[in-house]
């Protein structure tokens, strides 16, 4: 197996779950009159508390103390009906032969939901990281270490694949490589990533990155 190992964002990068859990927001917040788009578009890579104050801050409301556990209980019933993976990823998955693991912001009960009701926790068995296992967020780059730590692979020998800027930026202050997933919402990369728009592209951007280390 090649001694590389990718790490992988989970929401907007693996799962098309970033408009259901937008989408929730606004079944929740009837105050709350905008696209479901736009909140993908502003929110994308932003730890829920920062999602959940600025929110409260926009609506000009204080949220109940209950508030995020009945958005999570909704974000859960909607992925159950509707979460499906990020087109091509099954086929990049199946062909990638590299150690890999997810690292996500999110619980991780929401990890584990998320990959058995889309069909990707084969790939990954209990090689799952959680922010909230560690104790740090995007755009900090924490996570991605402790995943290269627990899993015996050096920075210089992991690839970040992710969709947001924080998790761009937290993948270079880890000293990784990193690609970005932009799909067909994003306009424009960071500039400190190579971007892809489908996942049929990462394989050989991941073969062209290996093969120019071994020269």
């Amino acid at each position: 197996m090649s001694q590389l190992c990718v790490i992988f964002d989970l929401d907007g990068t693996l799962v098309d779950s970033e408009s259901l859990c937008n989408k929730a927001f606004i079944d929740l917040l009837p105050e709350l009159s905008e696209p479901v788009h736009s909140l993908v578009a502003r929110y994308r890579g932003w730890k829920l508390a920062s999602i959940l104050a600025d929110l409260a801050r926009r609506i000009e409301t204080t949220l109940p103390s209950s508030f995020e556990a009945t958005y999570r209980e909704h974000v859960a019933a909607l992925f159950a009906s509707e979460l499906r993976a990020i087109p091509g990823v099954h086929d990049m998955l199946s062909g990638l032969n590299r150690m890999c693991c997810v690292a996500s912001s999110g619980p991780p009960a929401k990890i584990r939901q998320a990959l058995l009701v889309s069909g990707l926790a084969s790939f990954f068995d209990d090689r799952l990281f959680s922010s909230y296992e560690v104790g740090s967020w995007k755009p900090e780059p924490e996570l991605f270490l402790h995943a290269a730590d627990a899993l015996g692979f050096s920075q210089r020998q992991c690839i970040v694949v992710e969709d947001s800027d924080a998790g761009v930026v937290a993948a270079r202050a880890a000293n990784m490589k990193c690609f970005q997933y932009l799909g067909d919402i994003e306009p424009d990369s960071h500039p400190s990533a190579a971007s892809f728009r489908h996942m049929s592209e990462l394989l050989p951007l991941i073969n062209a990155y290996e093969r120019g280390r071994e020269t």
